[in-house]
């Protein structure tokens, strides 16, 4: 079996590597249930594509002098097992195990406020990043500084969001990357400190502005509270007194 990548969008050829006599018949067939692909009769002068198979509509070519097949724009959903036979004086099979790959996004750095901010030294001397890629699969999604690896994730999955922290000092000088790879492409996107990050520590003033806006309403409540108890007070004596007053004068009358 012979091991194919292949970016989605792109064309492949399956190469027979071998030379078609007359008489020939080749045969291609795909995925588990063998469905029938194309077939070349040289004899016959017949070259048939089966296009309904997998989807595979006006994608297929097939080379009659070698009959190699080529899958234009071909899907991730044609990845899969492609089996020739070349049926002649002897019998030639070849596999081919295909494996198609979505086209990489650009990963998407951010700095954000953590909840629990990094235990070691002050949080407002470091700025904390997340770089970000949204449906991605069978992907590694990497920090790292110069040409050294920091930090790496990867998944095997289809559809599925990835994020990758990454903590670094305001005045870091470093070169710092993240990037997102399969086995046969990759995407990188540069840091740029002086954009993200800044020395007034915006990411500690949005935590702290968020604690102060809870802490500003809830002091609001207690003191809206606190007036209406007094209010509600200051009637009830007044209203005491207006009961007792006129009790008395009734009892003088």
């Amino acid at each position: 079996m012979k091991s194919v990548s292949v970016m989605e969008g792109d064309s492949v050829t399956l190469q027979t590597d071998t030379e078609i006599k007359k008489d020939d018949l080749i045969l291609w067939r795909f995925g588990d249930e063998d469905s029938p692909m194309a077939e070349v009769n040289r004899s016959a002068q017949i070259i048939s594509v089966s296009e309904s198979t997998k989807g595979f509509k006006d994608r297929l070519h097939l080379d009659p002098q070698t009959g190699s097949l080529t899958v234009r724009n071909i899907r991730t959903d044609h990845s899969g097992i492609y089996k020739t036979q070349i049926i002649g004086n002897k019998m030639i099979r070849k596999t081919f195990n295909v494996t198609v790959y979505a086209r990489l996004p650009i990963p998407v750095i951010t700095s954000y406020c953590p909840q629990n901010p990094s235990p070691s030294g002050s949080s407002a001397s470091r700025c904390v990043l997340l770089c970000s890629v949204v449906n991605v699969g069978h992907v590694t999604l990497s920090w790292y500084k110069g040409n050294s690896l920091l930090s790496s994730i990867s998944v095997s999955d289809l559809s599925i969001s990835l994020s990758l922290p990454l903590e670094v000092e305001y005045q870091d000088k470093n070169s710092y990357s993240c990037v997102l790879n399969n086995p046969i492409s990759n995407q990188t996107q540069h840091l740029d400190i002086s954009k993200l990050c800044h020395t007034c520590s915006e990411c500690v003033c949005c935590c702290n502005s968020t604690e102060a806006v809870v802490q500003l309403a809830v002091s609001a409540l207690v003191g809206v509270a606190t007036v209406v108890v007094l209010v509600y007070d200051i009637r009830s004596r007044r209203a005491e007194q207006k009961r007792r007053a006129l009790k008395s004068l009734s009892d003088h009358n």
